[in-house]
Parts: structure tokens; sequence; C-alpha cells
């Protein structure tokens, strides 16, 4: 199970697991849970996830100790005090925190509130899309060519990492090669 956590888990959570649901195939659990839930789904973050397809006028509030007693594989974190309260859950391997401004603080016109909660949705779209198409590329049983491609990516990622960590060497080498001849 992916688990996504917030604070309240009215809006952020929300939208992050309505959003990885949709780009995730059916292989993949993902819920969402907060460390003071308030106890509903915020109308605006329905309306704004309603614009782009994803319904979850379903979804309610849950507490993240509701998740104590299960096989939670990754937490990720969408706000500061969530990924401070965050317990280890059963089965955990990975822990991400991926913060984002909170919309249901956003003040002035109803419309002026909307905008914020479209460009928090935006924003976390753009985020989850992207770790979904990772996990889809490492699933389990996933389509050979794209785990050849993932490998080969983290394959040459390695590498440039590597260079870049040797160049770095070289120059702390050449730093402290001069250093010890002015002295």
């Amino acid at each position: 199970m992916i688990l996504i956590l917030c604070t309240g888990n009215s809006c952020r959570s929300h939208l992050a697991e309505g959003i990885l649901r949709a780009a995730l195939t059916d292989d993949f659990r993902v819920a969402s849970a907060g460390s003071k839930p308030a106890g509903y789904v915020h109308p605006l973050a329905i309306q704004v996830m309603k614009e782009i397809g994803i319904d979850i006028s379903a979804h309610r509030s849950k507490h993240m100790n509701d998740f104590l007693q299960q096989a939670v594989e990754t937490v990720i974190t969408v706000c500061g005090n969530a990924d401070q309260a965050c317990p280890l859950f059963s089965g955990q391997v990975n822990r991400y925190h991926w913060g984002f401004d909170d919309p249901a603080h956003a003040t002035g016109t109803d419309e002026e509130k909307l905008a914020v909660f479209r460009r928090v949705r935006d924003e976390i779209k753009r985020v989850f899309e992207a770790y979904a198409a990772g996990r889809r590329d490492h699933r389990p049983g996933g389509h050979r060519r794209h785990r050849r491609r993932a490998l080969h990516r983290d394959d040459q990622r390695g590498r440039r990492l590597f260079e870049l960590g040797r160049r770095r060497v070289q120059r702390l080498g050449r730093a402290a090669e001069y250093l010890r001849q002015r002295q």
C-alpha cells in the first residue's frame, strides 16, 4: 500500500490520493490519512478534482493510526506537520516528503480560493504523475521494455553522478595541494 499523509486529511492528501489512483494500475493500493483528521473532505478539493475527471466525493477523512496494523510499503507526506508526526508503519520500505501549500488556508473571494486549489492540484498532479510513471516502470511483472528503459535511465544517472563525484574529488585534491604549498 502507498499511504499519503497530511495533517487534516481534508485537501492535499485527497488530491494526491485521487491523482495517484488514476495514474497507477489496479496493482497498487493507495490511501490517505491525517495526523489530526478534519473529519471531512474539503468541497473545493472535490470540485477541482471533478474538473480533471477524478471523483473524490466518496473519500472520507481518516486517522493515520487506522493504518498502523496494515502493510504500508510507501509513506508520502505532503505537509511538514505530518512528516514530523509520521510513525513507522508495518512493512514500510520507502518514505518521501513532498510539501505543498495548504489550499484550505486560502483567503479572498471564492474565485481566488478556487485558483489556489487549482494551483496546488496542478503541482500535486505533476509530482504524483511522475512518481506513478516511475512506479509503473519498476513494478513486478511490468512490461519488459519499460523495465529495461528504467534500468538504463538509472544506469545513466548513476554514471553521471559517479563522474560528478570523481571531478569533485579531483578539484578538492587540487585545492588541498594548493593550500599545502601556500603554508
